[in-house]
């Protein structure tokens, strides 16, 4: 966790489609079929007239053959003429677009709806900021599987103050029924309400430095004043999810 990561969360917390326009050539493909029908037509017209011929001059026999010869060179054109259809997949095949990758939402105004959670306090070192994360949701797990009790939502990171060595926190996740027999560490609440900002961060808990920085500038640039706190959602599971495979939403409540 690099330095400024830590100025980052200071800021925002105080120390408390492709067009197939080929698709007309291979509507035009059929234009060779007038072309097979053209040859066929001088064979047959070609057979009466040796039969015309061959009474008054043998020398007259030659030029049959020599008529019946261009009748198997016209032959071959309509095979190449042939030839285009193949060509026609193509544009089939092109019919078919990857589909489109949408961007992860940034700075997308949202409103946060409360919800009723379990949550521990918890205090963390940034050089082993997310070890200690792990840990309070493996708690919090551990309290809800023994009451057979499921989740009600993905868990989620509430920071509620910042310094140079370290943070305060909430581990939260969302239930739809009280546990019972709660660690003095831990209690029933609601999860934070209200106008917000939204921003994905997709990686290692530690590479999130650019996230917060291209935050910071977001609300810079904008002219928006953050309230004392941000919350972090967790969509992939941080107990059994690869750290660099993280997705998390970011959300920035508003003043």
């Amino acid at each position: 966790m690099n330095s400024f990561r830590r100025l980052a969360l200071a800021a925002l917390i105080p120390a408390a489609a492709l067009s197939l326009g080929v698709s007309g050539a291979p509507a035009q493909t059929p234009s060779p079929a007038p072309a097979a029908s053209a040859s066929p037509s001088p064979a047959p017209s070609a057979s009466p007239s040796p039969a015309a011929s061959a009474s008054p001059a043998p020398a007259a026999t030659p030029s049959p053959a020599a008529s019946a010869s261009p009748a198997p060179a016209t032959s071959p054109s309509p095979a190449a003429s042939a030839s285009p259809s193949p060509a026609a997949p193509p544009p089939a095949a092109a019919a078919t677009p990857a589909p489109v990758q949408t961007a992860d939402p940034f700075g997308q105004e949202t409103t946060l709806e409360p919800r009723k959670v379990v949550m521990v306090k918890g205090t963390a070192n940034w050089d082993s900021a997310f070890d200690t994360l792990v840990d309070a949701f493996k708690a919090l797990n551990t309290l809800l599987d023994k009451q057979g009790i499921k989740h009600a939502g993905n868990s989620m990171i509430v920071y509620t103050s910042t310094d140079d060595t370290g943070f305060t926190f909430l581990a939260e996740i969302p239930v739809d029924q009280d546990p019972q027999k709660l660690p003095k560490d831990m209690s029933i609440g609601k999860s934070p309400e209200g106008k917000a900002l939204k921003f994905v961060h997709r990686g290692s808990y530690d590479n999130m430095d650019n996230t917060y920085e291209a935050i910071t500038n977001h609300l810079d640039d904008k002219k928006l004043e953050a309230k004392d706190t941000f919350v972090e959602e967790y969509l992939t599971d941080p107990l059994k999810t690869a750290e660099d495979k993280l997705v998390i939403n970011v959300f920035v409540p508003l003043k």
